[in-house]
């Protein structure tokens, strides 16, 4: 709290949420903490080192440290009184030694300044009291900052533990039948799933995931979107001990990834395979793709490996390429007809309204140009569209005069994508709703079985995306928010 409220005043703001954190624990025989490390990054170039402990005799000095000098403040969070450490001081030190002291000389008990203020709003009838106390929105930051530290000690409390998690955060079961996510049937799926897929890479405790993952499936969502790499198989781990705590496998569709570079060869696709449905707790995954390709390899190798997954149940609905060009699904479709194998039935490329100038990662496909828009739609081919609302290119990230993000810069930034950005904006003003509400429901609407990617970090993400669900946009929409030709209806 104490390195946020620095960090926010140096920038001239009440607190400063940091951009990485990265920390360490010392975890004993009972799982607890014993001691904690760890460095907090903030835009602008601060840096703060932060420790804690319950064994160990820390100083428990607050120091800032500057080009000009440093302040040191003992005992930081007393500020004095019933404490046995004195009246609470701040010494100013210059770089060339001479010092000041300020003191505080407040007497009263520390904690009676949080019950009179408490105590006020109450009487005010208030639930948020303003500064000197601390906002909602400043101690949910603090928290995020901790579930970062959290992570990445390992520390996880047997409460959040699966075997543990098998309700809702209310505690009660999960509910099913939930109607904000419509439902629809993709070629060479048995069963119907959800419009939008979720993906929840980023989730590294089950904790967290399960949430996110609850919220969804009672909205409708059964459509889930893992890969073998994501997280170092933790995804997928995550994804399995849900299905099974929950109790929903059968209602669920689940997509994997696999032979992701630089392993992208057929026979690692069944030796990934056995991997991913043992994290998975099931013997089979809905829908299949390769997470990359490699053009070295003829393509008919890696059509006979999936074909060989099929028919052994482990993949029971389509496969296809994740990041594969129009010319090596050709050629896979012609092969496979050709010797009998099932067909790739299904792609995940790159698809969104603002269409991708290079790629994001080396080795990345994008489907957004004129002729893909064609092939899939002679095709009816299914496409799972990652970064379907432009990675932040429909939000306040991004504008013509605004250069700091050196991934929108390279990757969207054209004058084609502006347009289609400003017509999203004019769109989403007469709707109510928000540009990237209409740059989903743009995926959404194509003439091609079109099945958007959605990555949300919380529930307000989660809700945010799932408004651009009741949004209908009409042949004409598509044509003017693509190129300007048609005026919106």
């Amino acid at each position: 709290s104490m390195v946020r409220l620095i960090a926010g005043a140096a920038v001239g703001k009440p607190f400063s949420e940091p951009d990485k954190v990265v920390g360490t624990a010392h975890l004993g025989q009972s799982g607890v903490d014993e001691w904690a490390s760890a460095l907090l990054h903030f835009p602008g170039g601060i840096v703060a080192e932060v420790s804690c402990s319950i064994s160990l005799n820390q100083d428990n000095v607050l120091r800032i440290l500057g080009t000009r000098g440093r302040i040191e403040v003992p005992d930081f969070w007393f500020a004095g009184g019933n404490r046995d450490v004195g009246l609470g001081r701040i010494d100013v030190i210059a770089s060339d030694g001479t010092r000041q002291t300020i003191s505080v000389d407040e007497k009263r008990h520390v904690y009676s300044f949080e019950v009179d203020a408490a105590g006020e709003a109450i009487r005010a009838g208030g639930q948020e009291f303003a500064w000197p106390g601390m906002a909602w929105a400043e101690s949910l930051g603090t928290l995020r900052v901790l579930d970062k530290w959290r992570t990445a000690a390992g520390l996880e409390y047997g409460i959040e533990k699966a075997e543990q998690r098998t309700n809702t955060i209310s505690g009660r079961p999960l509910r099913s039948g939930g109607t904000a996510v419509a439902k629809r049937t993709i070629p060479g799926l048995s069963k119907p799933a959800s419009v939008v897929a979720l993906g929840f890479e980023d989730f590294r405790t089950f904790s967290s995931g399960s949430i996110l993952l609850d919220a969804f499936f009672e909205a409708g969502g059964n459509l889930f979107d893992t890969g073998y790499v994501y997280g170092g198989g933790y995804t997928e781990k995550l994804l399995g001990e849900w299905l099974k705590n929950r109790g929903v496998r059968a209602q669920s569709v689940v997509i994997a990834k696999g032979a992701h570079s630089p392993l992208c060869y057929p026979d690692v696709i069944g030796k990934q395979l056995d991997q991913t449905l043992e994290r998975l707790q099931t013997d089979h995954v809905d829908v299949y793709f390769m997470h990359r390709d490699n053009p070295d390899v003829p393509v008919g190798e890696f059509v006979d490996a999936m074909d060989r997954e099929v028919k052994a149940g482990r993949i029971r609905g389509p496969f296809g390429g994740s990041n594969w060009t129009m010319e090596r699904m050709d050629e896979a479709i012609a092969y496979a007809e050709r010797t009998g194998k099932q067909k790739p039935g299904a792609l995940s490329n790159n698809f969104s309204l603002a269409e991708m100038l290079e790629p994001i990662w080396a080795g990345c496909v994008t489907s957004s140009t004129d002729a893909w828009k064609a092939w899939l739609t002679s095709r009816k081919m299914p496409n799972f569209a990652w970064s379907s609302q432009g990675r932040g290119f429909f939000t306040d990230r991004a504008g013509r005069d605004k250069q700091d993000n050196e991934e929108l810069v390279r990757v969207w930034y054209s004058e084609r994508n502006f347009g289609r950005r400003d017509r999203a904006i004019e769109l989403a003003a007469r709707l109510g709703k928000s540009p990237i509400h209409i740059a989903l429901a743009y995926v959404l609407a194509q003439p091609f079985p079109s099945i958007p990617l959605i990555g949300p970090r919380t529930l307000d993400e989660l809700d945010d995306s799932l408004r651009a669900l009741d949004i209908t946009l009409s042949q004409a929409d598509l044509e003017w928010l693509d190129g300007g030709s048609l005026r919106a209806a």
